[in-house]
């Protein structure tokens, strides 16, 4: 008679490098897997290069207070007085898409990152995003133009209707990225000229 035989165990510590690794978007068990086996053909130095990498993240980058952009510890280039238009102010979901929006050229003016949009599935409300914040910097800094520039989707659709209505009664012109945008997009994955078209041919929100 056959009797199976017990799966053997991974090593306490590469189980948790990788229940770690899961924790990156679209990485799965067989993904994880295969990025933990292949970090532990690294090199000694190379490994203790990324602990500390990874060990300093908290100190070395950080939330700008102003913006919420992505600062590290010199000044904050989104919130620099030199820039050109400073009576615009750019609403972006999360401080990476201020990085995608830069390399356009396009755009002079500042940046205003939420935290994320609404998504009552995910227990994000108007409280947890970085509304007040907005509207006190729109009135603090004699903002003209509010640009809002977020994700074509069900949640970027609704975030941007709420900050439509929170701003209503102040005396700005109100825009939204739209031309060259398809129906369901992400920022993440728009290309430079696509971008660069829906910031220019942007339209009246």
């Amino acid at each position: 008679m056959w009797y199976s035989q017990p799966m053997m165990k991974y090593p306490q510590h590469l189980l948790q490098l990788i229940e770690n690794l899961k924790r990156l978007p679209g990485v799965g068990n067989k993904s994880a897997e295969r990025f933990a086996f292949q970090i532990l053909e690294w090199k000694h130095e190379h490994l203790l290069e990324l602990a500390n990498v990874l060990k300093n993240i908290p100190f070395k980058l950080k939330t700008c207070e102003e913006c919420g952009c992505l600062v590290g510890e010199e000044k904050c280039q989104f919130c620099d007085s030199s820039r050109d238009h400073t009576a615009e102010i750019c609403v972006i979901a999360t401080a990476k898409d201020a990085f995608a929006i830069e390399a356009t050229h396009e755009y002079k003016g500042l940046y205003h990152a939420l935290g994320g949009v609404l998504s009552p599935l995910d227990g994000k409300g108007p409280e947890h995003l970085n509304f007040q914040k907005l509207k006190d910097r729109i009135i603090n800094r004699n903002i003209q133009e509010v640009i809002i520039a977020l994700d074509s989707t069900l949640e970027g659709d609704a975030t941007a209707l709420y900050i439509k209505k929170e701003i209503a009664d102040l005396p700005i012109n109100i825009s939204r990225l739209a031309f060259g945008l398809p129906m369901g997009s992400s920022l993440d994955y728009v290309d430079g000229g696509t971008l660069s078209k829906a910031l220019a041919g942007r339209g009246t929100f």
